[in-house]
């Protein structure tokens, strides 16, 4: 099992390019399954979720070719399969995005209940109840979801809370249902927003996309398309945070600053310089060490829940005292204990975490639990005194594509440890 060694205590200086967003990049992939023509994926990141659906959609059927330039053409005229096995899709919860799909366009879809990191519960119950309400047989057997209609039919939906694979599968099951479905409490997202130009490049008639209420009127069929993924906000936003904890001047390519305004808000009450042009972000630390600044998560376009260990490792090290609210999910603070041993002063109260800023921290064998915890453990080492090593890094290689690279080429200290 790989493992990242890093020798903390470097500035951070250069540019980065920022890849594809993970989260748009999944339910872009799964609604290829919506049309037999060919779709042509652009910007697609180097990750394993991407490589596990991929291997998801080749089982089912689908012909996929990846060029030179990381373009991923998928053709979905020949899929005779119907079955999302539980051993491909434990590690990824998104595997549940194959659902509405499947369902949609053939009628019927049997697929296991995902997995992924175990940052808390994240019940299936509202896909489960939009669908039937859809007009889907659905049952739970043995751990999978089999599900059969003749035709969807169109739906006035009220999803019981803000749920972004929710949003995005009864979003796809409706582009090909019979009549209207309006889904209200949907996901605001930009991953939600990316999939809707997508899934309407294909022909499908979606309105309100990035707000409450989404509309959809169901079509016959959908076309092939070409669509470029959005670049992660979320790696972007990691970056930024390394830079304001270790210092320097980097230049952040190809990402979209508005789509970061509640994290850039908070790294400029850090300290933080920030300078914004269209599709990048150029910040500078000249502060020997960042202000704490509080955290209260929430759905976008609020504080992001997939930023908090990251703002969490840099409390850690901040002048002054600080609280980070989780509200999204219920287990997220496993990265609170590595920190600490580390020498970060943090104490968990209920679903939040108070965090006295240390003048250092001192470099330990620390282990990821999940993916974001994995890239606070990673910041935490690049400002640590000593050489820390971060283990279990399956977890960040899900969603960070070749991390160690990129560090590397602006100045960190930082390698990949063959298992």
């Amino acid at each position: 099992m790989d493992k990242l060694k890093i020798v903390g205590g470097k500035e951070l200086n250069g540019e980065v390019s920022i890849s594809g967003a993970k989260n748009a990049a999944l339910p872009i992939l799964a609604s290829t399954l919506l049309t037999d023509q060919t779709m042509t994926i652009s910007n697609v990141p180097h990750l394993h979720d991407i490589t596990t659906t991929m291997e998801l959609l080749g089982r089912m059927g689908s012909d996929l070719m990846l060029d030179e330039k990381l373009n991923i053409e998928v053709t979905n005229n020949n899929i005779n399969e119907f079955f999302a096995p539980y051993e491909m899709v434990k590690t990824m919860r998104a595997s549940i995005l194959v659902l509405g799909p499947l369902l949609a366009r053939f009628g019927e879809a049997d697929v296991s209940l995902p997995g992924g990191c175990a940052i808390g519960s994240r019940p299936v119950d509202i896909h489960i109840s939009g669908l039937a309400a859809m007009g889907a047989d659905i049952t739970v057997d043995k751990g999978y979801i089999k599900a059969k209609a003749k035709r969807l039919k169109g739906a006035h939906l009220i999803l019981e809370m803000v749920t972004v694979t929710g949003t995005e599968n009864l979003m796809m099951a409706a582009v090909l249902a019979d009549g209207k479905t309006t889904l209200e409490n949907a996901a605001r997202e930009p991953e939600v927003v990316d999939l809707a130009e997508c899934l309407i490049a294909m022909g499908a008639n979606i309105q309100g996309a990035g707000t409450d209420t989404i509309v959809i009127e169901g079509v016959e069929s959908l076309h092939g398309a070409q669509h470029t993924i959005l670049p992660d906000r979320i790696e972007t936003g990691t970056f930024l945070v390394a830079v304001v904890m270790a210092g320097g001047k980097v230049k952040i390519k190809n990402t979209r600053p508005k789509l970061l305004d509640a994290v850039l808000s908070k790294l400029r009450a850090a300290g933080a310089q920030i300078e914004l042009e269209d599709s990048s972000i150029t910040v500078t630390m000249d502060l020997e060490r960042p202000r704490a600044v509080d955290i209260h998560t929430s759905p976008f376009p609020g504080f992001p829940t997939d930023m908090q260990a990251q703002f969490t490792a840099l409390n850690c090290i901040a002048e002054g005292n600080s609280t980070i609210t989780e509200t999204v999910f219920e287990n997220r603070f496993m990265h609170v204990q590595e920190l600490q041993r580390m020498g970060a002063n943090i104490k968990l109260e209920g679903n939040t975490a108070i965090c006295n800023g240390v003048a250092k921290l001192i470099a330990a064998p620390v282990m990821a639990t999940d993916l974001r915890a994995s890239a606070s453990l990673v910041l935490a080492g690049l400002v640590a005194e000593g050489e820390t090593i971060v283990d279990r890094i399956y977890h960040i290689d899900r969603g960070y594509e070749t991390i160690e690279e990129k560090f590397r080429q602006l100045g960190a200290e930082i390698n990949r440890m063959p298992a």
